[in-house]
């Protein structure tokens, strides 16, 4: 039988060594001196220390838990025949790392028939550690979390992102000008893990994306869900139930989900 609460502590442990590796190679507050490759697009960057992270976290999981699997950003998918896979992103934020932002994390969740069970997200220069494990909540630095419980979508303040390819770019921001006419404000931080946390913290609203990978939702949004935000899951089917994409991920506080569901539909998140 599968344990969310140990999953939750090894995802605490190797989330946390992996946190102390990346804020070592950073280096200090200056721009990122180590070796830098780029991915789909010249603006999608991964660092030398992305890939030692995440071999860090993988050699890690053998150790404490050689029977799993690992999804990891930079080296694939090794779970095939594994009961419990380990999804990892090793850096979340690559960009705001490489440019001294301190707005990046360390995710790891752990999922058992594709759901989140356990998960930690590490910011390495905040100090911050949140973690969740179905049914038994969500945390910061060892204290409960509860999403906002904002009932009015002119007040609501909701943060999002942006894609790497500059098209799609394009009409997310055309999407988040419409959406900014009907709410509070807008905020984008760069790190989807550290959005979703920050929807499980109630210091924003709603967190919406689309076009996020696996291992960018799959620790932030269990911490969300178990705040009490409602979360909505990419597709990975390509399927689009209600009519906002399929690839959309989308935490809420429970009083505006509806509203804001709504309005994303009306504002054309389909078409994203």
């Amino acid at each position: 039988m599968v344990d969310p609460a140990r999953l939750r502590t090894v995802a605490i442990e190797v989330a946390s060594a992996a946190g102390e590796l990346v804020a070592a190679m950073r280096g200090g507050q200056r721009r990122f001196s180590g070796a830098v490759d780029t991915k789909s697009t010249a603006t999608d960057v991964v660092t030398a220390a992305d890939r030692a992270a995440e071999e860090l976290i993988r050699s890690r999981l053998a150790e404490l838990r050689p029977a799993d699997g690992v999804l990891g950003e930079e080296a694939g998918d090794d779970a095939a025949g594994a009961r419990v896979r380990w999804v990892v992103d090793p850096i979340d934020g690559t960009v705001n790392y490489l440019y001294g932002l301190p707005q990046y994390a360390v995710s790891v969740a752990a999922e058992v028939d594709g759901i989140a069970v356990a998960a930690c997200v590490v910011e390495p220069a905040a100090g911050r550690v949140w973690s969740a494990a179905r049914g038994q909540g969500a945390t910061l630095d060892g204290e409960p979390l509860r999403a906002s419980a904002t009932v009015e979508l002119p007040l609501t303040l909701v943060a999002t992102g942006f894609a790497y390819k500059v098209e799609r770019r394009g009409r997310q921001a055309d999407l988040a000008a419409r959406l900014a006419r009907s709410v509070r404000d807008l905020r984008r931080s760069g790190s989807a893990a550290i959005d979703l946390c920050s929807v499980a913290a109630g210091w924003v609203d709603a967190y919406f994306e689309h076009g996020l990978g696996h291992w960018d939702w799959a620790g932030g949004g269990l911490i969300a869900e178990e705040a009490g935000a409602v979360l909505r899951r990419p597709n990975a089917d390509g399927i689009d139930p209600d009519g906002l994409g399929a690839d959309l991920t989308l935490a809420v506080a429970p009083g505006v989900a509806a509203e804001l569901t709504e309005l994303l539909r009306r504002s054309g998140a389909a078409e994203i």
